[in-house]
């Protein structure tokens, strides 16, 4: 990239011309722009030498700006794209003659007017997860369905092979391919009390393709036989390895106590995805803003 102010094509050494905007602060010493290079640092590249008070120039390269990263993907007759990530995701599906793809209710943003869709479009959350059995909304092809999660987080695209089975939290399903197997497990009253999920959450076995989703950012935490690692029970997304509930402070459970400082520590071989956010406590902090509001 190239500038038109001639004013900043100076040699190291000498001093600068005053720039258009303001006059540059005097320090009692020689002053330099750009500066040189310093010790381990190479030239500075040309798009980086503006003039002062100029915001940077529409396309020049800056190390904070993050290009968008985009999925995509195609799995039989159909393809999907995920965009907009990290934090206001949506996955756009485009499905063939007769493809069908799954999605908790609700999660529809726009589609084909070709596409079939059964199944309740808006349910109330209380309804969404009772009886450990999840609602789905289903869609046929052939056309385009967009869908979107309720919270500000990203998607996720989990490619399941047969053998292999996901435990999936309660909120984290987005959508699935018509191939995939769901059903509910039980935790258990220990784990569903410390692991900050509900009683049941989802398994998915199978084969084919599901999309998760997160409040905030996901991690993944590839583990190998026999590595642990520990998770704060309000980050967990999906996994496929065995868990065990403990203090935060190490040791094992010894009273039935609230969730709080609880972790899970996770043992390989396998796979844990991990939202950045915690929704419980987010919901707390809006509710300590809300009762400070009338004070």
């Amino acid at each position: 990239m190239s500038y038109q102010h001639d004013q900043y094509q100076q040699g190291y050494g000498q001093a600068p011309q005053q720039p258009q905007y303001g006059q540059q602060p005097q320090y009692g010493q020689q002053q330099y722009y750009p500066p040189p290079p310093g010790q381990g640092q190479g030239a500075y590249p040309t798009q980086q030498q503006q003039q002062y008070g100029q915001p940077p120039s529409l396309g020049a390269s800056h190390q904070s700006q993050v290009p968008e990263a985009t999925d995509t993907g195609s799995y039989r007759n159909l393809t999907w794209t995920v965009k907009h990530r990290n934090t206001n995701s949506t996955l756009n599906v485009q499905l063939g003659q007769g493809d069908m793809i799954k999605s908790k209710p609700g999660a529809m943003v726009h589609m084909s007017p070709s596409v079939v869709l059964q199944g309740k479009i808006k349910v109330s959350l209380k309804k969404l997860f009772t009886g450990g059995e999840m609602a789905e909304s289903s869609y046929t092809g052939p056309g385009l369905v967009a869908l979107a999660p309720t919270l500000f987080g990203d998607i996720v695209t989990l490619q399941i092979e047969r053998g292999q089975t996901w435990n999936v939290g309660k909120d984290a399903m987005l959508a699935h391919t018509n191939e995939v197997l769901k059903d509910t497990k039980s935790q258990g009253l220990g784990k569903a009390f410390f692991s900050g999920e509900d009683l049941f959450i989802y398994r998915f076995s199978g084969e084919g393709v599901l999309w998760l989703t997160s409040y905030g950012a996901i991690e993944t935490k590839h583990l190998g036989q026999g590595e642990q690692h520990i998770v704060d029970n309000g980050h967990l997304v999906a996994w496929n390895c065995n868990y065990a509930i403990e203090r935060a402070g190490g040791g094992t459970m010894g009273s039935m106590k609230t969730g709080e400082g609880m972790v899970c520590r996770f043992t390989g071989p396998g796979t844990v995805y991990i939202q950045t956010r915690n929704l419980e406590e987010f919901d707390d902090y809006i509710r300590s803003k809300a009762g400070n509001s009338g004070a």
